[in-house]
Parts: C-alpha cells; sequence; structure tokens
C-alpha cells in the first residue's frame, strides 16, 4: 500500500485499551490540514501474517512494543511515516509534524532524558530503565533507510537493541524534533498551552487509578468530543463550504 498523498499514521494497538487508539486517533483527525491514514500496529493480525512470531514477554508493556518496528516493512521501506503510541492527545495540526523530516536522518524523534522513579507503570506492568527511553514512542521513520529492520531482525533482536536503536550505524543518525511533541505526562515540565502531544506514559484516566494524572481532563474532554454526535447540519459545520447532496 502507497500512500502518496496521505500522511501515512501508525498507532499502537493494544487489546486491553482500545479506547485509547480510538481517541489518539480521532485527536489527529479532527485538527488536521492534510490527508491522513490511519494504520493500527495490530499484533494479533501480525502474528497471522507470520510478522511477527516472538512471544509476548513479561517485561513488555504494551502488544505493541516490538512490532512498532515493523513499519518501515508495513511501508515497504518507501517514503517517510510517524509512528506513535496509543496513550496520546495530539494537539496541533500533524501537518507541523510532518514538515519536520530531513532525509538526513533515519528516524526522528524527541530525545528524552526519562529516568522514570517508579518500578511498575500501568497495569502492574515492570517500568524498565534504559539509555533513550520514550524516544521510540513518537517517530518520524525515513523508511527506505530503515531496511535492516526486517521481521526476521525485529523478531530475534532484544528489546534493547531495538529500542536504544542499536541497529543503525550511529546516533548521528538520529534526528531530534521539539520535545513539545512527546510531552511525558507527570515527568516533563511546561505549560499545556505550549504542547503538541501529550504523552500519558504511565497511565492516564482510561484507568480509575489513574484518573487525577496532570492533564487527565484533556484526555477526558477528548474522548467526550470523540463520542459526541452534532446535532447540527453539515452547512453549519462547514459554514464556507458548498455542501452538496448527492
Amino acid at each position: 500500500m502507497t500512500h502518496m498523498n496521505t500522511i501515512p499514521i501508525y498507532i499502537g494497538y493494544d487489546r486491553r485499551m482500545p479506547v485509547t487508539y480510538h481517541v489518539a486517533a480521532h485527536s489527529i483527525a479532527r485538527r488536521a490540514s492534510h490527508a491522513v491514514s490511519f494504520s493500527p500496529i495490530i499484533i494479533t493480525a501480525l502474528q497471522k501474517q507470520g510478522l511477527m512470531t516472538r512471544p509476548l514477554q513479561a517485561n513488555q508493556s504494551t502488544e505493541f512494543s516490538f512490532s512498532r518496528f515493523l513499519v518501515p516493512y508495513l511501508m515497504n521501506y518507501k517514503g517517510w511515516a510517524i509512528f506513535m503510541d496509543n496513550d496520546v492527545v495530539v494537539l496541533d495540526d500533524i501537518v507541523n509534524l510532518w514538515k519536520l523530516r530531513n532525509d538526513k536522518y533515519t528516524v526522528m524523534c524527541v530525545k528524552h532524558d526519562h529516568i522514570p522513579e517508579n518500578n511498575i507503570k500501568f497495569l502492574g506492568e515492570q517500568q524498565l530503565k534504559y539509555k533513550k527511553k520514550n524516544w521510540s514512542s513518537v517517530m518520524l521513520l525515513n523508511c527506505s533507510k530503515c531496511k535492516i529492520l526486517t521481521p526476521e531482525y525485529i523478531n530475534s533482536a532484544s528489546g534493547l537493541d531495538l529500542h536504544r536503536f542499536n541497529w543503525l550505524e550511529g546516533d548521528h543518525l538520529i534526528g531530534e524534533i521539539p520535545h513539545e511533541w512527546n510531552f511525558l505526562i507527570d515527568y516533563d515540565p511546561g505549560e499545556l498551552e505550549d504542547q503538541k502531544i501529550l504523552h500519558y506514559t504511565d497511565g492516564g484516566p482510561y484507568y480509575s487509578t489513574f484518573e487525577n494524572c496532570q492533564f487527565s481532563e484533556v484526555w477526558v474532554n477528548e474522548r467526550h468530543h470523540m463520542l459526541k454526535a452534532t446535532e447540527k447540519s453539515l452547512g453549519e459545520v462547514f459554514p464556507n463550504e458548498v455542501i452538496k447532496t448527492i
């Protein structure tokens, strides 16, 4: 599948929290000024295709911990694509992230210096601590330069090799994007109005134990906006557009 006229966006999907995928996609769609295409990274589908053969491990916090690195393969190693975790709300036009891609790099991300204090994440998952943690949670991928990321490699490489980008020939191939494009809830300092992507990395208000996390109301409001149907006519929603009935 090609995406010549759309921005290809891959979002992690976890069967334990499907609502997060839909809220993330909705937050992008309602603000986008260019056509986008969404592809959920669904582990069961990839397993049926024979693309993911490694068993789920106790220390991976989501079902897409490793399968995210299949994005270049799924893109036929052509063009650029965006990957992001499911536990996000995108507050800006995704085009502004897309414009940051630079062909000199293989991958671009926010270069967090993130050392979590807790040892446990959401649902009691182990909180792993390693260099470049959360770098891979929002990525611009230059797919033609990621040909080492074959299904065979992804199924055999260690999690740390994948997430620390050890498959690259050097860190000079990792471009940096502004911090506001992957703001870590309850960790990063900053005001809400300055952020582009809120990342509920330890858990968000979709879990009862995280109902009062930082900026929880943003995710709740985004979900409410997604679920609420409008009673306005198309002419009211698009007052400056010519609406034709077919």
